[in-house]
């Protein structure tokens, strides 16, 4: 999400950073850029005139003009404004009151609310240990309630047993009562939804809101719609009113317009994003982090918290004593592998990271393949555990074998060998530089040819 619009703002703050003093017609000249590249990432125009106006008055400032890097003041500032636009500070899901806390989540066809109901209840499950009760009210989409049951058994979270010819607001009454009578901390209502917005739709949902009083009611935008989704949103909070929202597909919208548009239209945070179709795919919506993306500042904190979720704490652990011994097969480095895919493979990882806009261009031109990983990891699962142990084994014979073993061709399984090799020459100067090493000398230390390689 945002590459397009992180590369443009890039090359605006980049002329900015090289002038040694700036002039109030440089900093109009920004801004004028800064705009153009928000209405081309599909931000509505009302919003960007208010974005634009904010962050050019206080642009203009003396403490702006006179400061010693005034390019990289105006850069905080377009940050401060785009941080507010987003809504200044994260919002989880309020499930402050007498249980069970209902969470009614509503939308178009087609926009992910069942899917989405299942990355909440197993997000509510796993991280806040809540016990929780899903229910189908989608009577109109043939076999959604048997989606949402399928959902359920693969997440491990109880769903509302199906009992034909009831409606809407019936099967609600009936999910808040099971709730109350099992226990449960939750119970998500998952409404039907329409191709466009209509009245019938309006009211259903309104009948079901006044029947069972969610504490939560989360709209369920297609990021993809662009601004189709802020309208949808405005709709549903003037008609239903709204407590949030929920972006699905921001993996797959490389402008951002509507996750920049739907806080400033609405007046509704946006609460949770969906960033893969994996149920865990699921993640909270921190504004400042998202601005500091945009920016290309990465977002470290983000790359902590994703690593502390997938890493293994013993196969780390593992590893490093490994490492300090100098050892390192081709088994760790299918790991490491299967670990990057966890994260969000290469690109997921890069945008997190501050400072990489230029390098992932680099990539592009390079033509570097996300399914990289994944090819690399069949042709390690195609080895024998001695070839794996020992690649100093693998010799022509046994590379044709292993190709055709993981639909690969012999120069990508010497590639791989040639990058282990890579590798483990790394591994064998961190073992001998020990920490107090690496704490003098750092990366360079490791890769001595470093500072020659563009990436």
């Amino acid at each position: 999400m945002f590459d397009a619009l992180t590369g443009r703002l890039s090359d605006v703050f980049d002329r900015l950073k090289r002038r040694g003093s700036l002039s109030e017609a440089d900093v109009d000249a920004a801004m004028r850029d800064v705009r153009v590249a928000l209405l081309e990432a599909d931000v509505a125009l009302p919003v960007v005139r208010d974005f634009i106006d904010k962050a050019k008055a206080d642009a203009v400032g003396a403490n702006v003009l006179r400061s010693v890097t005034p390019g990289q003041m105006v850069v905080k500032v377009v940050n401060d404004a785009l941080v507010e636009m987003l809504g200044g500070e994260a919002e989880d899901l309020n499930l402050i009151a007498v249980p069970p806390v209902g969470v009614m989540l509503v939308g178009l066809q087609g926009s992910g609310k069942t899917t989405t109901t299942a990355k909440i209840a197993l997000r509510l499950q796993n991280r806040d240990r809540k016990k929780v009760l899903m229910a189908s009210l989608d009577t109109q989409r043939p076999a959604a309630q048997e989606q949402l049951k399928v959902l359920g058994e693969q997440a491990a979270v109880a769903t509302l047993p199906v009992m034909p010819g009831q409606g809407p607001v019936d099967i609600a009454k009936r999910a808040l009562e099971a709730a109350r009578l099992g226990g449960y901390d939750v119970v998500l209502y998952d409404t039907a939804g329409r191709l466009s917005i209509d009245e019938g739709l309006m009211a259903e949902v309104a009948q079901v809101r006044a029947a069972v009083e969610p504490h939560e009611t989360l709209l369920v935008a297609d990021a993809m719609t662009g601004q189709d989704a802020v309208n949808v949103a405005a709709s549903f909070k003037e008609k239903v009113g709204l407590t949030g929202i929920v972006l699905t597909r921001v993996d797959g919208d490389g402008r951002g317009g509507a996750a920049l548009s739907m806080r400033a239209v609405t007046g509704c945070p946006i609460k949770l994003i969906g960033v893969g179709e994996k149920l865990d795919e699921l993640e909270d919506f921190h504004p400042d982090r998202i601005a500091n993306r945009i920016l290309g500042m990465g977002d470290v904190v983000g790359l902590v918290e994703k690593a502390a979720e997938t890493i293994d704490q013993d196969e780390a652990e593992a590893l490093a004593k490994k490492i300090q011994k100098g050892q390192f097969d081709l088994e760790d480095m299918a790991k490491q592998l299967q670990q990057m895919r966890k994260m969000g493979g290469l690109s997921g990882l890069m945008e997190m990271l501050p400072g990489v806009g230029k390098m992932k261009d680099q990539m592009a031109k390079a033509n570097i393949d996300e399914r990289m990983i994944g090819q690399q990891e069949a042709i390690i699962s195609s080895m024998t555990k001695k070839e794996r142990a020992q690649p100093k084994v693998i010799h022509a014979s046994r590379k044709r074998r292993i190709a055709a073993g993981s639909g690969t061709t012999v120069q990508d399984v010497n590639k791989l060998l040639k990058q282990f090799q890579t590798m483990s020459k790394v591994m064998k100067r961190m073992s001998k530089m020990g920490k107090k090493g690496m704490m003098r000398q750092g990366l360079q230390g490791l890769m001595p040819g470093m500072s020659n390689n563009p990436f």
